[in-house]
């Protein structure tokens, strides 16, 4: 792992706040963070801080992949966090073991947020309970009762594997 230079921290913060919005590239990347490169094409892959990892810069898209590490730090910087999905706490055990968030559990979605858009997925009090992928629109998630709203990469009481996520596994 090796510190970024300036124009890669730039980077990073420009895009989670083209990602996310306003001021989260800021707090998601500080100067402490570490960042690791792929071999093969030197661009930035995985960045940390503290030793964990925080997200991975997806090489398709461009876009970074949250862990939930990386979502408490927005949950925990961020007075109305962006990109969020709370669901009914009945079924949090579920999610938080990597489960799907079915649209008719969602009690709250951000209303900006569009299918394929990083998701954070809470319970109705506001804790984290994974990280993934919308599937529907924010709109779309409140008002139907079928079908997933999220595809859950991790639950926050998943075992962790590592971090080789070089299938977008987090």
């Amino acid at each position: 792992m090796d510190s970024p230079t300036s124009a890669q921290l730039r980077k990073l913060v420009g895009i989670g706040n083209y990602q996310f919005g306003h001021y989260v590239g800021e707090a998601l990347f500080n100067k402490k963070v570490q960042i690791q490169c792929s071999r093969k094409t030197g661009r930035i892959r995985y960045i940390y801080n503290q030793g964990r990892l925080i997200a991975t810069l997806r090489p398709k898209d461009g876009c970074l992949a949250l862990t939930p590490y990386g979502a408490n730090l927005i949950l925990s910087k961020i007075d109305k966090p962006p990109n969020t999905v709370a669901v009914q706490n009945d079924v949090s055990e579920a999610v938080r073991s990597g489960g799907d968030a079915f649209a008719k559990h969602v009690v709250r979605a951000d209303p900006e947020l569009r299918p394929a858009d990083e998701t954070i997925v809470t319970d109705q009090n506001g804790s984290l309970l994974g990280v993934g992928r919308a599937i529907l629109s924010g709109p779309e998630m409140t008002n139907f009762k079928r079908g997933i709203a999220v595809k859950l990469r991790r639950g926050v009481d998943e075992v962790d594997h590592g971090d080789n996520e070089d299938n977008e596994v987090l």
